[in-house]
């Protein structure tokens, strides 16, 4: 490698992100160009093919930082990708290409949405996880591609990065380099301010293999790639940088971190490396040859496609396309009693005997999420994911492994612990990631262990998330209607189970309209009031209407399976579930407020639930037959 021809490189992915943050006047310069020297060796062992950006045994690399936003969309530009120099020169703009933090699905080349600091290194983690399961399946001359993670100080800093790298350690993921841009700043200013870790000795701790290098040094950087690429380790790389690498007088500055380094230093900064000051987003032919992947990426694409079996090939496409109408669903009898959390298992176990791209695992609680995939063996060989309880973590892998091209997968906890997972989740809705959380205990009816792990909010606040698909069922058979709609989904689900048993209510032949979130599931003639419910309190729901039947008050019910994909239901729809003459009730076992946009009065959770027998907690806070019967009937008298 030419070192003049280097550093040139180098010097233009540092002048690009530089006049990208400048022309915006909004972005972070100062990540970019200390990456700049790392990222133009990288370039050379990277194997990508801009031309096919889905290409199955590609190298991933995941950007952990949005701070390094310039620097992505600057490569992602040199390299042949969907990124112009119109398209830099956009950047941060509405509507542009090149928004402040990478999007996947947005912008051609990356790999998957990151987001907060320290989720891009559990996302490498994943992908990690998913080309070694990949390995195991397709055999080591199918799947051989490496994964690469750059993050800085502030990744590391956050829990999420101890969670995913041990897992990582733990199951010995050769396949995976993680670059730390180890520059010592954050936005207060040098990391020592509030952080002393040894990170070498805790990336040895959790059996890393560990280099250090001055990345700036182009020989040191590439040979810790080739010792990388050769261990059967996974690899930390510490690099040693500085913060605006190329800077006149901001070099080594955390004013250089969030803000435009001014015109004039960068004016400056371009004289000194002989480029010329006054030309912006200069990319000279030789610096684009040198990076140009559109070549080489076709002919090694072109090379491993002719190398494919026949076997497979077919392989391949059977878990790039699954068949999930060949699923047999189990079947349960109207009247017997089912916790969702166990026909959600029976179900689990149905979609993998006829799905062989589905697996997934739990934070440490299969046996009460009910989630274990029979006789389907231990990841990395089998299909049961045990994650250790690392719930953050887990989500974060499990967006990545549903990203890599080839698998479905689910993760799973107790509902009240999805709180340690909602960044992940929330990336997972923004990026159109098909992952299905499972959520058992979902209520009050937990019990004994009282309101630290009784959900009350929970409910409210994922329905509350855009294009997320919570699914909380009234009984067996939703359950198994619920699962039909979510596996053909583009989006997040989420199951929210009980840990009680519920009542069948009816057979898999006298559903309604699940798939439209809510569905009429009793009608009255002449009824003069509407009670909406979701899970458990929709059994509650039908023995109170009977009871105020006796009453002479003739009651609809509405099951409201998904409250989210009834939210997305015309009005006309709403209007023949819910009979607009009638008052609208709504029951549910939390906080429910998001039922107020259909019902007149909700019977919810006003508190965070307390420590008990679960049928002695539905009486206290009033959700038994004689409890809502009595509420429906003054409010009636007094409306």
């Amino acid at each position: 490698m030419s070192k003049q021809l280097l550093q040139k490189q180098a010097d233009t992915i540092r002048f690009l992100a530089a006049d990208m943050v400048q022309r915006a006047n909004s972005g972070h310069p100062g990540a970019p160009m200390g990456l700049a020297d790392i990222a133009t060796v990288l370039s050379k062992h990277l194997n990508i093919n801009p031309a096919d950006e889905k290409w199955l045994n590609r190298d991933r690399l995941v950007f952990s930082g949005g701070h390094a936003t310039g620097l992505v969309y600057s490569l992602l530009h040199l390299w042949g990708f969907d990124v112009s120099v119109n398209d830099m020169k956009n950047f941060r703009q509405s509507g542009s290409k090149t928004p402040g933090h990478p999007e996947y699905g947005h912008t051609q080349g990356i790999e998957i949405t990151t987001g907060p600091l320290g989720q891009g290194i559990a996302n490498a983690v994943g992908f990690a996880m998913a080309g070694k399961y990949a390995q195991n399946l397709l055999g080591k001359d199918v799947i051989n591609h490496k994964v690469y993670c750059l993050c800085g100080d502030g990744d590391l800093q956050e829990g999420i990065s101890y969670e995913a790298t041990a897992t990582a350690g733990h199951l010995k993921l050769d396949n995976l380099v993680i670059i730390y841009d180890s520059n010592s700043i954050t936005i207060e200013g040098d990391t020592s301010l509030a952080w002393s870790e040894n990170v070498k000795k805790r990336f040895q701790a959790i059996d890393f293999e560990v280099i250090e290098i001055d990345g700036h040094n182009f020989d040191q950087i590439d040979k810790a790639f080739v010792q990388a690429k050769n261990s059967t380790m996974p690899v930390l790389i510490i690099a040693k940088t500085v913060i605006a690498k190329g800077a006149v007088t901001l070099e080594g500055s955390h004013h250089s971190h969030g803000a435009p380094l001014g015109v004039d230093e960068i004016k400056q900064a371009k004289i000194k490396a002989g480029f010329n000051p006054d030309v912006d987003f200069e990319v000279s032919a030789d610096v684009k040859g040198a990076f140009d992947k559109l070549i080489v990426g076709s002919t090694m694409q072109n090379s491993w496609n002719e190398s494919l079996s026949k076997e497979t090939k077919a392989k391949i496409d059977e878990l790039q396309n699954p068949d999930f109408d060949s699923i047999v669903y189990p079947t349960f009898e109207a009247g017997s009693s089912v916790a969702t959390r166990d026909s959600n298992h029976k179900i689990l176990n149905a979609i993998a005997s006829k799905i062989p791209s589905f697996l997934g695992g739990s934070a440490d609680l299969a046996p009460s999420n009910k989630t274990e995939l029979k006789d389907m063996g231990d990841f990395p060989n089998g299909r049961n994911i045990h994650f250790g309880i690392k719930e953050h973590a887990m989500a974060a892998i499990v967006n990545a492994m549903n990203l890599y091209g080839l698998f479905r997968v689910y993760s799973a906890t107790f509902f009240v612990f999805s709180d340690y997972l909602k960044p992940s989740a929330r990336i997972a809705a923004l990026a159109s990631i098909p992952q299905h959380f499972i959520w058992t205990h979902d209520s009050i009816g937990v019990g004994e262990d009282g309101p630290t792990h009784q959900p009350i909010e929970h409910l409210s606040q994922f329905r509350a998330l855009p294009n997320f698909y919570t699914f909380r069922p009234a009984d067996a058979t939703e359950n198994v209607e619920a699962w039909k709609i979510a596996l053909k989904m583009n989006a997040p689900t989420a199951f929210v189970c009980s840990r009680q048993g519920l009542k069948v209510l009816k057979d898999d032949k006298a559903f309604g309209d699940v798939c439209n979130g809510g569905y009429l599931l009793t009608k009255r003639e002449n009824a003069t009031i509407t009670i909406m419910a979701s899970g458990s309190e929709v059994n509650l729901a039908l023995q109170t209407a009977c009871a105020l039947e006796k009453e002479g008050i003739l009651a609809n019910i509405v099951s409201v399976p998904c409250f989210d994909l009834l939210l997305e239901q015309s009005e006309d729809y709403i209007n023949k579930i819910i009979d607009p003459k009638t008052r609208v009730y709504a029951v549910e076992a939390a906080r429910a407020l998001e039922y107020y946009k259909y019902a007149d009065v909700v019977f919810g959770m006003d508190s965070f639930g307390a420590s008990g027998p679960a049928d002695k907690l539905f009486d206290e806070f009033g959700f038994t037959v004689d409890k809502l019967k009595t509420k429906i009937i003054e409010d009636l008298k007094n409306k």
